[in-house]
């Protein structure tokens, strides 16, 4: 194979990466556009009652056609000014605290718990690490695991490593088709492989971190259709199949008792993502 086949700039069309791009695409629905559309009578719920209120998590109850519930996703902003303040949606330890406070809200009164997810990774810098940001990741990851209520969570963009897997311990966990979820972004895996973050595109063929091939793994339950070329392109559309998919799968869990929920769901996590070679 000649140098030039495999060079970063020869991959640029590849399929993984004209699913990145999609994923990233700047019209892409944030998750709070999915809330706005699908849900209403949003009420959000403020502050974790420790130390603040991460303005890249928003969480409150709403309906869903009727049904009340609690939905949870993290803001980006539109603005750049307004990037900035949600922390381009990358949430503080303060952030997950904030959600799972809202969960056990939901929890004492029997309302089903949906959350969507569109983050590369929750936020790395020194306060939030002094703040207890591996202990608020942890603490979800276990308080999910037995939330005794339905529990469904969207991957829509991104899912990035431990801060995405700290909001979708679910019963349901559904990606769009376009979406990625992923232990670390490809630029990062290529700047540790290669030492060069230019061989993103080869990292994003290696990782596997598609929809497809994550839903082949078992990391997630359903992949969500979406418009050609992308949800950008359809907005109305492409919000009306995940409306019609969380529909689905909350009547489904609803009809399951709590108990065989929880068993159910801590049995998917600790089975997840393993694979057998020959031999």
């Amino acid at each position: 194979m000649s140098e030039q086949a495999t060079s970063p700039q020869a991959q640029m069309s590849s399929p993984a990466w004209i699913r990145i791009e999609r994923a990233r695409h700047p019209q892409r629905p944030y998750p709070m556009d999915f809330i706005e559309r699908i849900f209403t009578d949003f009420s959000e719920i403020h502050g974790d009652r420790a130390y603040g209120d991460d303005e890249a998590v928003a969480c409150g109850m709403a309906r869903l056609q009727g049904e009340e519930v609690l939905v949870i996703g993290n803001r980006k902003g539109g603005s750049t000014k307004d990037r900035v303040r949600r922390n381009f949606g990358m949430p503080h330890p303060e952030g997950y605290r904030k959600a799972l406070r809202a969960m056990k809200i939901a929890e004492k009164f029997g309302r089903p718990v949906i959350s969507f997810i569109d983050l590369p990774g929750a936020f790395p810098g020194l306060g939030a690490e002094e703040r207890g940001q591996a202990e608020a990741i942890a603490r979800n990851l276990l308080e999910m695991s037995r939330l005794r209520v339905p529990t469904i969570s969207v991957i829509s963009g991104e899912g990035g490593s431990g801060g995405a897997l700290a909001l979708a311990v679910a019963d349901r966990v559904l990606i769009l088709e376009n979406a990625l979820y992923f232990v670390i972004t490809p630029e990062s895996c290529a700047a540790i492989m290669w030492h060069d973050a230019a061989h993103k595109q080869l990292a994003a063929e290696a990782m596997r971190i598609s929809a497809p091939e994550v839903a082949a793994l078992g990391c997630v339950d359903e992949i969500i259709l979406e418009p050609p070329e992308g949800i950008h392109t359809d907005r109305v559309a492409g919000c009306g199949l995940v409306g019609m998919a969380l529909k689905k799968h909350l009547d489904e869990l609803k009809a399951q008792p709590v108990d065989e929920l929880v068993a159910a769901r801590q049995a998917k996590f600790r089975t997840i993502a393993q694979f057998y070679t020959e031999g």
